[in-house]
């Protein structure tokens, strides 16, 4: 299966969560080879995406977001060996309401039509950022 957006019921969930730390959310995504827009334009699914980074990064700044880490996936060691993402990035927000701001404000959403004609698969996970502590656990 695979996941392009989140459900209403995901997003309800989202927002009825208590917690006030920041945000972490993990981005795992895996775009088209190459995808056409209604106007007929044929672009690669990698400039598609990139086209909405450039278009939603003005929104995601101006609510204090910030990409805190980005990494190029090499290989995958445990899970499938098919699962392969094009884009890894943990993104940073410093509230759940500026992430529900930036989900709901105009020029995000037009930036959006991009991520969703790119994106084949992803992944979205929210996380709060914790000390690095001294091993895998603890």
């Amino acid at each position: 299966m695979n996941y392009k957006s989140f459900s209403g019921e995901d997003f309800s969930a989202f927002r009825a969560m208590r917690d006030t730390r920041p945000i972490n959310m993990l981005n795992l995504v895996k775009v088209f080879s190459t995808v056409e827009y209604p106007d007929g334009e044929v672009v690669s699914g990698v400039e598609a995406y990139k086209r909405y980074g450039r278009l939603s990064y003005p929104v995601f700044e101006k609510l204090g977001g910030k990409i805190i880490w980005r990494g190029e996936m090499l290989l995958s060691l445990i899970g499938p060996s098919d699962e392969n993402w094009d884009f890894c990035f943990i993104a940073e927000y410093p509230s759940a309401e500026a992430f529900v701001s930036m989900v709901k404000d105009p020029d995000y959403r037009e930036a959006m039509k991009h991520r969703q004609i790119s994106v084949k698969d992803s992944r979205l996970i929210r996380m709060a950022p914790l000390s690095s502590g001294q091993n895998f656990s603890e």
